[in-house]
């Protein structure tokens, strides 16, 4: 486990076999490695068909939807799909009291009505290279750390300037399997994407929180968006004139169902897996960075219920902060449970020792690996207290509104030049109007206050900003008045007085912002970062590097009847697998699908992630499902397979065997959350909505039968 600013960063993964139902695999690979295997799986298509810069492919359907998740194309139109919790931060952006898309939902009937979001993007892969040999270049065994880093940096400084033809590619080289190879990147950014249509989150969302990560699921996880682009179908930013999106493929959608044991393909962008974990990065997650980081998200959320259960406004407000604090609250919870079933530990400690039997047979072996697992255990005793003080920095304050907004103005001293300044203020208010629409002070005064308390009881003194000083020297440990004094004196907790502060800006702005309590503790956390925490992480993070990567290689030499397969890092990748149902504990079975039935079985007016829309309650009733129902009559709402999927791969299409659209992956079932460390087969499961379902809800529920009309429908 390697520890970055703010994040986790993703380490290596390694099968232990072949099968169908673990691997995340590179599309331009796939004829080298596992093109047989999914042929024989049921799979009807070619390499080629799936990924080609010589045709269109279906890699052509596939985006990065937004940030952090996957989309597909589905009309020729420029309609994308992805899920309800993608579009969430847009749907939110564009709801009031007046106008609640998240609780009525929102569908623009015609292309007027369809909604810009400025700064929301998708991303098309244009084509991918191995670039190993020229990333490597010049680097030698025999260079330390920092020196190979600066040569492979050089390196790939010059292949990036190669391949950038100052066109709109992007150019992106990202290490795999630890740096032992490389490969190239070069994407298609399109800015102007507009919100087409969301069912209400009492569909989109149903079951809330309760429900996410679980099985059985009936939520209609999912949104659709459209793509626009000049009129030479170019990217271009928003405009009126600009046109829909005409791909170079969209993908065909099949009402034929599934069953179990049918071949399924999950392509997307999966975020972050860490199969690769020795045991002491194993145990460093389950002992001490998963359960600090549940327990402080815990009472984030404890707090922001409260206070969301008892206003809409703030309901509205804090809906998608909440939701993303608790979607990996829960996820963690799941890790740990599933580690702990599966013996991780343990497993991995099996493996260390018939690696280090193996190194220890052959002298040459030894010189080279003997010593790795040991370094590895002091490396780790080194860096576990190091990377809990950064768990807390970014998850107890720097996660926090104020904090974040105080960041904002991060820059803010460089200016010497009132104009220069005048004109950056613009942008300025520009965030803050965002940010106060979504803010509600008493709530983050609440928050601010649980997450000072539980950072000064759980950090060494090191590692204490220095604004904390003033609650024992000004206040005598009194956190309550600490808290009060700070949001009375900042200019930055109201959007009353932040208007006020630049009404007028001038150089004197900012003098006030520089000694805003709120910017200065920002400035300290960032401080107690780069002067106390980054040269030492980084410093054993790069230790690790070394070890990971020699660890690797030692493993490939030792077991030759395994195929690798790199770790996600957020790159196009391939998973396979196959419609199945599961045990999740003794005496327990779970089918493989979910019914209409099921949501009114849950169906409770009082609670508000259960409260069944009365228009879907009336097509239940009357069994008016049209052409989506299933052969025996019933609506269709989720299913489960095999695929190894993990973050990222949120909204990817789930295709059949026939590379047709059958579902939009947007879960995993909570017993299987730690296939991110180490998958099981018998235990891992990707939840995937229905495109049946989806359809209905469009056509039946929101009646967008024009939507429906754009897209290839195969019977």
């Amino acid at each position: 486990m390697k520890i970055k600013i703010f994040t986790i960063v993703s380490l290596l993964i390694i099968n232990s076999a072949v099968r169908a139902d673990e691997g995340m695999w590179i599309p331009l690979l796939l004829k080298k490695y596992t093109i047989e295997d999914m042929q024989k799986k049921g799979f009807k298509l070619t390499a080629e068909d799936i990924y080609s810069v010589n045709q269109a492919c279906l890699k052509d359907a596939i985006v990065i939807f937004g940030r952090g998740c996957t989309g597909e194309l589905i009309s020729d139109q420029g309609l994308i799909l992805t899920n309800h919790h993608c579009g969430y931060g847009r749907i939110q952006a564009h709801s009031s009291l007046e106008h609640d898309y998240l609780t009525d939902g929102f569908w623009a009937m015609s292309r007027d009505e369809e909604l810009a979001n400025p700064g929301l993007s998708v991303t098309f892969l244009v084509r991918m290279e191995d670039v190993t040999k020229d990333v490597l270049d010049g680097i030698t065994e025999k260079d330390d750390e920092a020196v190979r880093e600066r040569k492979i940096g050089e390196n790939i400084t010059k292949i990036q300037n190669e391949n950038s033809d100052g066109s709109n590619y992007r150019v992106s080289i990202k290490p795999f399997y630890y740096g032992n190879e490389y490969y190239m990147f070069i994407y298609e950014e399109y800015r102007d994407v507009r919100l087409v249509g969301a069912p209400p989150s009492s569909i989109g969302k149903f079951g809330g929180d309760t429900d996410n990560w679980m099985w059985p699921r009936h939520t209609g996880d999912f949104s659709i968006f459209r793509i626009y682009a000049n009129k030479e179908n170019k990217p271009a930013d928003y405009s009126k004139d600009n046109v829909p999106y005409k791909p170079k493929k969209h993908l065909s959608i099949s009402m034929k169902g599934i069953n179990k044991g049918d071949f399924t393909m999950v392509f997307g962008y999966p975020g972050s897996t860490e199969q690769y974990l020795t045991s002491h990065g194993v145990k460093m997650i389950m002992d001490d960075s998963n359960p600090h980081k549940i327990n402080i998200r815990a009472k984030l959320l404890e707090i922001m219920k409260t206070d969301m259960d008892a206003s809409d406004k703030v309901r509205i407000q804090y809906s998608s902060k909440y939701a993303g604090i608790a979607n990996y609250w829960k996820k963690w919870i799941g890790e740990n449970k599933g580690l702990k079933k599966l013996n991780a530990i343990r497993k991995k400690e099996q493996l260390e020792m018939e690696f280090q039997k193996w190194a220890e047979a052959d002298r040459k072996r030894n010189e080279k690996y003997g010593r790795l697992l040991t370094d590895f255990g002091k490396i780790y005793k080194e860096l576990t207290p190091y990377s809990l003080t950064l768990d807390y920095l970014s998850e107890a304050l720097l996660s926090l509104d104020m904090v974040r907004f105080a960041g904002n103005f991060r820059e803010i001293e460089s200016f010497t030049d009132k104009e220069a300044f005048i004109k950056q203020s613009e942008q300025y208010k520009a965030q803050a109007a965002g940010f106060f629409k979504d803010f509600n002070t008493p709530t983050c005064k609440k928050l601010f206050t649980s997450m000072v308390r539980i950072y000064r009881d759980s950090v060494d003194a090191e590692f204490q900003p220095g604004l904390f000083s003033q609650i024992d020297a000004k206040f005598k440990g009194n956190i309550d008045a600490f808290v009060s004094d700070i949001f009375e004196k900042s200019n930055l907790t109201t959007e009353e007085k932040f208007n006020m502060l630049f009404e007028k800006p001038s150089l004197k702005t900012i003098s006030v912002i520089k000694n805003d309590p709120f910017y200065i503790l920002y400035n300290d956390l960032v401080s107690i970062y780069r002067n106390k925490l980054m040269l030492k992480i980084d410093m054993l993070n790069s230790r690790l590097d070394k070890l990971y990567r020699l660890y690797v290689t030692g493993l490939k030499e030792m077991q030759t009847e395994k195929i690798f397969y790199p770790d996600a890092n957020f790159t196009m990748r391939i998973a396979y697998g196959k419609v199945d149902d599961y045990f999740p504990t003794d005496g327990v079975f779970y089918e493989h699908f979910t019914t209409l039935e099921g949501i009114m079985e849950k169906d409770n007016p009082l609670i508000y992630d259960y409260d069944v829309p009365d228009k879907l309650r009336e097509l239940y009733k009357s069994k008016d499902y049209g052409r989506y129902a299933d052969k025996e009559g019933k609506m269709r709402v989720c299913f489960t397979a095999s695929n190894h999927t993990t973050g990222g791969n949120s909204g990817s299409p789930v295709l059949n065997a026939n590379g047709e659209l059958i579902g939009v992956n947007f879960d995993r079932n909570w017993e299987g959350t730690m296939s991110d460390i180490m998958y099981n087969p018998d235990q891992c499961r990707n939840i995937t909505l229905d495109i049946r379902y989806v359809l209905f809800i469009v056509d039946k529920f929101a009646g967008a039968t024009h939507l429906i009309n754009e897209m290839t429908i195969i019977e």
